[in-house]
């Protein structure tokens, strides 16, 4: 159809101009200038030199294609009211209005105080568990919490995060002078015992493996820089009293000897939970960024298989730990480098607290991470938080030390996309959670977690238009999508002549949550004009608008 359309516009090429003085004197050929009788022409020497210095001079290597097709792009972003807004819109706006008026004026209601129990089983998902070990105790506090009742309303919300957490700098010029003291005496205490042979898994006098030992998550103690940035990890994680990080580290290399976890890294354990637990991309700062899906457990064969009786919660155990040394190794241990992972937990359709085997299997892991691993965590998001978990954490912060509690980020369903992309660019998030991202394969040959996507809000009851402006012959490729979508759609291609046509690229189409998250669609460009990617947004509701686009020549 579109083809068609464009061959029906009359071809402006053949169109020539009217023979008027303008023409014909930008036709004319203007008269050689001469030099002065009187100008003295320069010695054969300097011609020489001059010659000498152009071929000296380095010559600019050509732009690419690609960049040159891109300078010729212009992108203009409009945003136009709907008109008039839907009769359900209007409505749905007062109503939010009324609402927070209300809200303004009711007085809020007295609060009650709850005692935060002395002792409470182990029973949050296993999302928490490997993720964020707690770095010391703190102590038992009163919480002030509002009777559920009194609120009959509104919905229980999930917290936000708490005072933000920001990672502290590993370069020596950066620590307090408390700080370089105590690692200086960890050093020292360190260095003696490696020539006392203390970190030795058997008796002091056997010196052996001391070698082995003295490494750890593949970087050797005290050799170089990177020594000081694993010391700094155990003493953040003991608020920098030394004897106690010191009893840590100790523990850790021990526990790693007799876990044999060198040799772990190098088995197989099958690949059957690999949509449990992967990484995926980097968030704004350069963090890897590691996915732990817990509602995969539904399948009840794969929830047996991986926790039915104490070797397979073993064999899961060893796996997590495999994983998680694996993508340590890849970190960068030097002052100032990445040496922390950004953990998202999805907790949609994750098994409740009443799973036994896997409330065991959390402890296990709870336990061996917050003794051998602290400190790898720069945030910990947790998105389709249900309500089963939010009354959880309302127990379990009284236990929490501030610092844990800083790394914590909650997101409820409806605000999981909107939350990542605070942290993760939209192009690095993965399709199913609200982003752009997918494997590089035959199904996605043309864009990359490196082509960066642009994040617009639409607002309610308005019209948002992409224009695309296009000054040189090429093709254009782009893909859009809108978080939930309940808006419409449409493309079109719109030359610069007058007596062009209006090429409809893609039909206004109403898109419901249940459709395709992504569409991509392509324009080859033979005529000079701008593309218009429009989307209605009729609803009541903010909507997040996702796109990108590539600049592709072709040979005319």
């Amino acid at each position: 159809m579109a083809d068609a359309t464009l061959e029906a516009a009359p071809p402006e090429a053949t169109q020539q101009l009217p023979l008027t003085a303008e023409t014909v004197s930008l036709s004319t050929p203007s008269p050689p200038e001469y030099a002065s009788v009187e100008e003295t022409e320069p010695p054969l020497a300097s011609v020489a030199l001059e010659l000498e210095k152009e071929a000296l001079q380095p010559s600019e290597p050509p732009v690419p294609v690609e960049e040159r097709l891109k300078e010729a792009v212009t992108v203009i972003e409009k945003e136009t009211p709907l008109s008039p807004p839907p009769p359900e819109l209007t409505l749905a706006m007062e109503h939010v209005s009324v609402t927070s008026t209300e809200k303004e004026t009711i007085p809020p209601p007295p609060a009650v105080v709850a005692e935060a129990p002395p002792s409470l089983p182990v029973s949050q998902p296993l999302a928490a568990a490997l993720a964020v070990p707690q770095e010391s105790e703190s102590p038992t506090r009163k919480e002030v919490v509002e009777p559920e009742k009194l609120k009959p309303i509104e919905k229980k919300k999930a917290p936000e995060s708490m005072v933000s957490f920001k990672e502290e700098s590993n370069k020596l010029s950066d620590l307090s002078d408390f700080e370089q003291k105590a690692l200086e005496e960890l050093n020292f205490l360190v260095r003696e015992a490696l020539n006392t042979g203390a970190f030795a898994l058997a008796s002091p006098s056997d010196t052996s493996n001391l070698t082995e030992e003295a490494s750890i998550w593949g970087v050797p103690l005290l050799k170089d820089d990177r020594s000081d940035v694993i010391l700094l990890k155990f003493l953040r994680a003991r608020d920098f009293k030394v004897k106690e990080s010191f009893t840590m580290l100790k523990n850790t290399i021990k526990w790693r000897k007799e876990f044999n976890v060198d040799e772990l890294i190098k088995e197989d354990l099958g690949d059957d939970l690999e949509k449990v637990v992967f990484m995926h991309g980097h968030d704004k700062d350069g963090h890897p960024v590691c996915y732990n899906v817990y509602g995969e457990f539904q399948n009840k064969e794969l929830y047996a298989k991986t926790f039915a009786d104490e070797e397979k919660r073993m064999k899961f155990l060893r796996w997590r730990i495999q994983f998680l040394e694996r993508s340590i190794r890849k970190l960068d241990f030097t002052p100032g480098g990445i040496n922390t992972i950004f953990q998202i937990s999805d907790l949609k359709n994750s098994p409740g607290p009443g799973k036994r085997e896997l409330r065991i299997a959390t402890k296990q892991a709870l336990q061996i991470l917050q003794d051998n691993y602290p400190e790898f965590v720069a945030k910990q998001v947790f998105i389709n938080v249900p309500w089963w978990y939010l009354a959880f954490y309302t127990m379990m912060s009284p236990f929490l030390t501030q610092r844990t509690k800083s790394k914590f980020v909650f997101a409820s369903p409806s605000k999981t996309a909107e939350t990542l992309f605070k942290y993760i660019s939209p192009e690095q998030v993965p399709i199913q959670y609200g982003g752009l991202s997918v494997d590089f394969c035959e199904c996605n040959p043309v864009f990359t977690v490196d082509d960066p996507a642009t994040e617009i809000t639409v607002k309610p009851a308005t019209k948002q238009t992409v224009e695309i402006i296009v000054n040189e012959k090429c093709i254009i490729v782009w893909e859009l999508r809108v978080v939930s979508w309940e808006v419409s759609y449409s493309a079109e291609y719109l030359p610069n002549t007058e007596r062009g046509y209006i090429v409809i690229i893609q039909k206004t189409r109403k898109m419901a949550p249940t459709d395709e998250p992504v569409i991509s669609n392509s324009y080859k460009i033979s005529e000079l004009g701008k593309i218009l990617l429009t989307v209605n947004n009729p609803t009541a509701k903010k909507k997040k608008l996702l796109y990108r686009f590539k600049v592709v020549p072709y040979a005319n």
